[in-house]
């Protein structure tokens, strides 16, 4: 038994089932009881940063796949508007409908494979099984769209590649009849049950002034009780035109990002809809030079990636066939560092919850 003086350091990872990536904990523990929480990262260093300023602007879209791998469409969308922004360039609105229909599914498996395996983490492995069933039916949209499954490539400066291909509506209108009942199905398997309710409510709490003060965005924010979404507070793509809820609660505990999650969950199903039923005609592609040299310039522009806020700052140089300065404002990053408030205080066990509920991916965390 440990008395108040005494204490045991140990390292979590880096390379640890929990941890969702090569993510380094420093705990200092008294007996079961976290006192010091350190997160370590750069066992990864992807330096995506530093390879698009040597990449052309068409160049860099590829390299923001690998960012967030599970959310590859939103990196996409991100960068094509951050480019589309420092060139003044206006995109058709049919692809602005189409590049929201495709990132709210990627929102879809975005939280299905959060839902899996932070389930899995705490040993529900039904949900893991379940969940993935759907997941490769977006995967199925998605390679029957551009070819790919993970990191796609979806879309292109100016607009897309090319048009729906044949049976892809179909495809969607299926899944969409369809999964309204698989979010049920997961909610009644862990909604009220009394072991997923005691391993997350009331467990690493946030609450929504400390989120506030460590940029923490996204619905860890959300499930705090505040309602901010890029999509609405500085809309982009087709949401200006789109409706749908932000889902929040006011828990701020790790029970209450789960139910905010499938709320968004079901928000993005009405999204997807309504992109498909209000479909424009036209094309899908801005017409552009073979090149893009910039004027010396800086934009900054936020869109609301499934983990929150996903910001790309670009410098541009004179006559430049490449960013000057590229930055990302990656929201896992940000979440991250809330960490050891969530987990101080709380147990051993409640660490593996905190990790869950935050959704990291060090691919972006330690770009």
């Amino acid at each position: 038994m440990f008395d108040e003086t005494e204490y045991m350091e140990i390292n979590m990872g880096p390379q640890h089932p929990s941890t969702h990536g090569v993510l380094r904990l420093k705990l200092k523990l008294n007996g079961e009881t976290v006192v010091e929480c350190r997160p370590i990262i750069g066992y990864l260093h992807r330096g995506v940063e530093k390879i698009c300023e040597n990449k052309t602007f068409f160049q860099g879209q590829i390299w923001t796949d690998r960012l967030d791998y599970c959310s590859a469409v939103s990196n996409n969308l991100g960068w094509a508007e951050a480019v589309e922004k420092l060139f003044g360039i206006t995109v058709p609105r049919r692809a602005l409908y189409l590049r929201t229909l495709l990132t709210e599914l990627n929102r879809l498996a975005s939280h299905l494979i959060w839902l899996a395996t932070h389930a899995l983490d705490i040993g529900a492995m039904t949900v893991f099984l379940y969940t993935f069933r759907e997941r490769e039916l977006i995967m199925d949209m998605f390679e029957a769209f551009c070819g790919a499954r993970l990191t796609t490539t979806a879309f292109r400066i100016g607009g897309l590649y090319q048009d729906l291909p044949p049976g892809f509506e179909a495809m969607v209108r299926a899944f969409l009849a369809k999964f309204p009942a698989c979010l049920d199905e997961y909610e009644t398997l862990l909604t009220e049950n009394r072991i997923w309710k005691k391993r997350t409510v009331g467990v690493a709490k946030l609450s929504a002034e400390d989120a506030i003060a460590l940029g923490v965005t996204g619905p860890v924010l959300r499930a705090a009780g505040v309602a901010y979404d890029i999509r609405k507070a500085f809309p982009y793509a087709a949401y200006r035109e789109l409706d749908f809820e932000v889902p929040t609660r006011t828990e701020a505990d790790t029970y209450a990002r789960y139910l905010v999650r499938m709320e968004e969950m079901r928000q993005s199903c009405r999204l997807v809809a309504q992109c498909l039923d209000g479909l424009p005609e036209g094309p899908i592609m801005a017409k552009l030079p073979k090149v893009l040299r910039s004027e010396v310039n800086e934009i900054y522009h936020p869109t609301e990636a499934p983990k929150g806020e996903l910001g790309y700052y670009l410098v541009g140089e004179k006559g430049s066939l490449n960013p000057y300065r590229f930055h990302v404002r990656a929201p896992g990053f940000a979440n991250l560092q809330a960490l050891p408030k969530m987990v101080e205080g709380g147990l051993v066990a409640d660490i593996i919850a905190a990790i869950g509920t935050l959704d990291v991916v060090l691919g972006e965390i330690d770009r």
